[in-house]
């Protein structure tokens, strides 16, 4: 990877492996922005970010991702002054194949305008053809996974495991029906990484090498 040029990382992670701080804390590293499902989500919905919505921002404004991105971090009161829906007009995001096309014209405008390490969102496909691009994916074992599950979110065994299950099939469905493929297919990374016995300042180390 040149990181002269602008460049993606994204980082595919299961629950439990500690792979949302690693890629905050790569992002640190590299100095460029984070970005995961809490941010797109929270852009989408603020905004009403739809793929017809997008199209539109798109067709004012070359520059469209750089102004919602100074929206977003600089001043909410901006928005007025670039794009305002129509009242009324605020779609409802419920369908799973409009989220992930409007999910992937966000994603897409980004690394148009910026360097970025992307968390999940099955960034691994959307830019499976970008020129400068670093896919990684984190794995744990399930004792790995369930320890930290239950010392993050408060929960018994029992009940730590049933979210990981849970949590395992909804993003392999998502994901399988979104890219055709399936996210623990090694083929789709470019490095593989066991969090086990590593801390997360490690892996970044790990992957910083790799980058070199």
């Amino acid at each position: 990877m040149n990181k002269n040029v602008k460049f993606v990382i994204t980082i595919n992670r299961e629950l439990g492996s500690g792979g949302r701080t690693v890629g905050r804390k790569l992002a640190e590293r590299l100095g460029v922005e984070f970005y995961d499902k809490a941010v797109i989500k929270g852009l989408m919905e603020q905004y009403h970010l739809t793929v017809e919505e997008i199209e539109k921002l798109k067709g004012q404004k070359q520059g469209w991702w750089a102004d919602i991105k100074r929206i977003m971090f600089v001043s909410p009161s901006m928005h007025s002054n670039y794009y305002i829906p129509e009242k009324g007009s605020e779609p409802e995001l419920l369908d799973t194949d409009q989220i992930f096309e409007a999910e992937t014209e966000i994603l897409k405008g980004i690394s148009h305008e910026e360097s970025c390490v992307i968390a999940g969102r099955s960034g691994f496909h959307i830019f499976r053809n970008h020129p400068n691009h670093v896919s990684i994916l984190i794995q744990a074992s399930q004792p790995f996974r369930l320890e930290r599950v239950m010392r993050k979110q408060g929960l018994s065994e029992k009940e730590a495991l049933k979210v990981i299950k849970e949590v395992d099939l909804m993003r392999e469905n998502y994901v399988r029906k979104h890219t055709g493929t399936s996210r623990y297919d090694t083929r789709n990374y470019d490095i593989v990484i066991k969090a086990d016995g590593k801390t997360e300042d490690e892996i970044v180390d790990i992957i910083m090498m790799y980058l070199k």
